[in-house]
């Protein structure tokens, strides 16, 4: 997602979200139904709602909800720079650090970033 931004109507909120949903479908085949975002005190999060393939809720409904975990830490760790250029793309700042977690019942990852300076 290195692409030039292009200007828009959306609230850099519905930005964040919008490009985590992509992200997501990109890197796990398919995107959450549900996003929501909030930037408070130096921090941005967003929560996705409705996430796994259905191969990931078939193993979880087969009680190996451990092992989807692990694959998407796994493919999270693999992808942490991936995933923070995209927020600074669209926040418009530097991200010093970014923070995945994906949660079984409720269905559901956070995506956290501890903002740098403006600009």
């Amino acid at each position: 997602m290195n692409e030039r931004r292009r200007p828009s109507h959306h609230t850099p909120l519905q930005e964040l979200s919008n490009a985590m949903v992509a992200l997501h479908r990109d890197l796990f085949g398919r995107g959450p139904a549900e996003a929501k975002s909030a930037i408070s005190a130096g921090m941005a999060v967003c929560m996705l709602r409705d996430i796994y393939t259905p191969l990931e809720r078939r193993l979880i409904e087969g009680g190996r909800g451990d092992e989807v975990l692990q694959l998407r830490f796994a493919n999270q760790r693999l992808c942490e720079e991936e995933i923070k250029q995209v927020a600074a793309d669209v926040l418009g700042r530097p991200i010093q650090a970014a923070l995945s977690s994906f949660h079984v019942n409720p269905d559901l990852a956070i995506e956290f970033f501890l903002l740098g300076p403006a600009g």
